[in-house]
């Protein structure tokens, strides 16, 4: 039975090797063929060059695209958090009535394709006659990060122990100030986690932004348009690689600050 299970862990780790390979190799290219001294994407590498992360600093549009995208994921992920936060206090802490319904409509949004979202959201828009420009693109990209901002924050609501806030209401303390002084801190590391996925969903977002949109564009949007131009391609490719290194520090230390919310809260709980 030993030999059965060892064979079976190794199984299971060369499967885990082989899924990871299967992610990620093909995002490596990305940085590789940055570098490479060729506008063609192919092997073999003709050279080794940075011009193309000059290029990419000298493109003032691809800037101001990357700005738009920096400033609808900033006000997207802000927004979408301080929704989130009542919203999972009060699914984990007080019993709502009909709340698992509630939780089931607000998650609604992850499991309608964007493009059915898009146009829908697109059609609203037209209806009430609202011009589309860089807010109604914030707007719908608040519709699809808030499911994510409650999940993170619901799983650091999860298990709050309650007598901590009764201990600041006995000893005086009003509703706000008991959760500025003693629910905000403990939650913060859920709120920062928050906040960085949502701004990494709002800033990899395509098909909202590309059916909202007005004059305006968003970075993904940028880089479609230009995928036309092949001259242009290198200087995506640059731009893409540090997006890349951004967004797995981002990814990354988000969920490291979940981890540790929730082995504090353990140890809360524990105590």
């Amino acid at each position: 039975m030993r030999n059965n299970a060892g064979r079976g862990g190794i199984g299971l780790f060369a499967y885990a090797i082989f899924y990871l390979a299967f992610l990620y190799v093909p995002v490596l290219f990305l940085p590789l063929f940055s570098f490479n001294d060729s506008v063609f994407i192919s092997f073999p590498l003709t050279g080794f060059t940075t011009q193309w992360y000059g290029q990419m600093l000298a493109d003032g549009a691809m800037l101001h695209a990357l700005g738009n995208s920096l400033q609808v994921g900033a006000i997207a992920s802000l927004v979408s958090t301080m929704l989130a936060i009542p919203t999972a206090k009060a699914l984990t802490r007080y019993r709502v009535p009909g709340g698992a319904t509630i939780l089931g409509i607000v998650n609604l949004s992850l499991f309608i394709p964007e493009i059915v979202l898009g146009i829908s959201l697109l059609i609203l828009l037209n209806t009430a006659g609202v011009p589309r420009s860089l807010a109604t693109i914030m707007l719908g990209h608040i519709v699809v990060c808030v499911p994510f901002a409650i999940t993170v924050l619901m799983s650091r609501f999860d298990g709050f122990d309650k007598n901590l806030e009764e201990a600041s209401l006995d000893l005086g303390e009003n509703g706000w100030m008991t959760f500025w002084r003693v629910t905000f801190p403990l939650v913060l590391p859920g709120i920062i986690s928050s906040l960085l996925l949502s701004f990494m969903v709002s800033f990899d977002d395509f098909m909202i932004a590309f059916f909202l949109s007005g004059d305006e564009a968003t970075l993904p949007i940028y880089i479609w348009g230009q995928m036309r131009f092949p001259y242009k391609l290198p200087a995506v490719l640059a731009l893409g690689a540090l997006i890349l290194i951004v967004s797995t520090v981002l990814v990354v230390f988000a969920e490291s600050l979940r981890s540790r919310g929730l082995k504090d809260r353990h140890k809360m709980v524990g105590a």
